[in-house]
């Protein structure tokens, strides 16, 4: 009754919008989270890897070490992730996109000033904090409070946001790097978030529907809104879980190994990745242009996972998806030919994006909306620190096998574990109390 209540008052009472459009307001939203999920990119490893050689010669450190620096300060980043989840909850996600939006600029201009590896720890820490972490809980978060029977399609909208970041950032890092230096490049993200994203996440974010008086997918608009106001609040309130409900049901467990496989792996891989196409003879401007080929394939198939996982169990579409990443390990280890890698680069792009639409859709449908920003903190979490395990290996094995085949061959049970689990893992049920 509480939270019906508060609804109810939320739509008496509402908020202001910046511009009154024609269309559901939530597709505004859907825009500026995309924005959000773009920014994150300067604490991405596709951003990262970029600037690994340019360290490296810098700075006269071996792979191992500035592997090492990253997983740690990645995993130290993943530790205090929960912290902003629980902003999120308290403050909403307007509050929490100009702070983490702001921190991120900071954590640019830091790096663009790194002059040895104690700097290079912090530097690392705060973009993957506020960049990988943060800037990707707030939109993930934000999207399920404004959809629900659209949940699907707006996150596969909202995604595009991180493929066309991800398909952008390589080349353009590649090409600030080779011009003007990497200190520059850092330069420049911190002032792209300061005169884009911040301003634009203040004037048009709403932490939630309610609070300007919608709904959830705009339901009740051509009809009785209070009505449909009373059935959105007992739904809300009837699907979400404790935290401590969470924790204790095997599904969550299942959907936290899930999200973390493609975190460690796919990082890893793309961590090393102009090492790994290099040792096939493959120049780097050709790796840059394959890495941006990655996300651009991952664009159309990301918008059909959004409209496909509305209509099929979530649980299945993962399992399969893992089945591909499989498969593409086995195309990595054995492809010689350009054309090999650049079907290993499409498919690894599709699952990708498929992974990514599954991890944002497992957590609202299979829990709720209550305690979305610290359970999808956890989510968030494992991803962050599946990233901080994943270039260590990968570096130890080459300094020590001088080559990745070994590597790539431990990694591949991983996801081949993930897809039984995916699969056997359908949506929990609440225990009635």
């Amino acid at each position: 009754m509480k939270n019906l209540s508060n609804v109810l008052q939320s739509l008496s009472s509402k908020q202001k919008l910046p511009v009154q459009p024609s269309f559901f307001y939530g597709w505004i939203i859907v825009v500026i989270a995309g924005l959000g999920a773009f920014f994150s990119g300067p604490g991405q490893t596709y951003t990262l890897s970029v600037f690994i050689d340019a360290y490296i010669e810098h700075f006269s450190e071996s792979r191992t070490t500035i592997s090492s620096l990253y997983s740690a300060a990645t995993l130290l980043a993943g530790i205090l992730l929960f912290l902003i989840g629980r902003i999120i909850d308290k403050k909403g996600q307007r509050f929490t996109a100009i702070l983490v939006g702001s921190m991120l600029a900071v954590a640019c201009f830091w790096n663009s000033a790194v002059v040895g590896p104690i700097m290079m720890f912090i530097g690392f820490f705060m973009l993957r904090l506020f960049g990988q972490g943060s800037m990707t809980l707030v939109p993930n978060t934000l999207i399920p409070q404004w959809f629900s029977k659209q949940r699907g399609r707006a996150f596969s909208f909202m995604t595009l946001g991180v493929l066309l970041s991800a398909a952008a950032m390589p080349p353009i890092h590649l090409f600030l790097i080779e011009t003007w230096g990497w200190r520059f490049a850092w330069q420049f993200w911190g002032t792209m978030l300061v005169i884009i994203f911040l301003p634009l996440a203040f004037v048009f974010i709403r932490n939630k529907p309610e609070d300007v008086g919608l709904l959830p997918d705009d339901e009740g608009k051509n009809g009785d809104r209070e009505k449909a106001a009373t059935a959105s609040a007992e739904e809300r309130q009837a699907s979400s879980w404790s935290v401590s409900e969470a924790v204790h049901s095997k599904a969550f467990w299942f959907a936290m190994f899930c999200a973390v496989v493609p975190a460690l792996v796919n990082t890893g891989i793309t961590f090393h990745l102009f090492s790994i196409l290099g040792e096939k003879g493959i120049a780097r401007p050709v790796i840059a242009f394959l890495l941006s080929l990655m996300p651009i394939s991952a664009f159309v198939f990301t918008l059909v996972a959004g409209f496909v996982v509305e209509r099929i169990r979530v649980h299945h579409l993962y399992a399969l998806s893992f089945l591909l990443s499989a498969g593409t390990l086995v195309m990595l280890i054995f492809g010689e030919q350009i054309w090999v890698i650049v079907l290993f680069i499409i498919l690894w792009g599709v699952f990708d994006g498929t992974s990514k639409i599954c991890n944002n859709m497992i957590w609202p449908e299979y829990f709720g909306l209550n305690n979305l920003g610290k359970l999808k903190s956890f989510a968030t979490t494992a991803v962050v620190t599946g990233s901080a395990l994943g270039p260590l290996p990968f570096g130890m094995a080459f300094d020590y096998f001088g080559r990745y085949d070994e590597i790539l061959w431990i990694m591949m049970g991983l996801p081949l574990l993930a897809m039984i689990l995916a699969f056997s893992s359908p949506r929990p049920v609440k225990k009635s109390r």
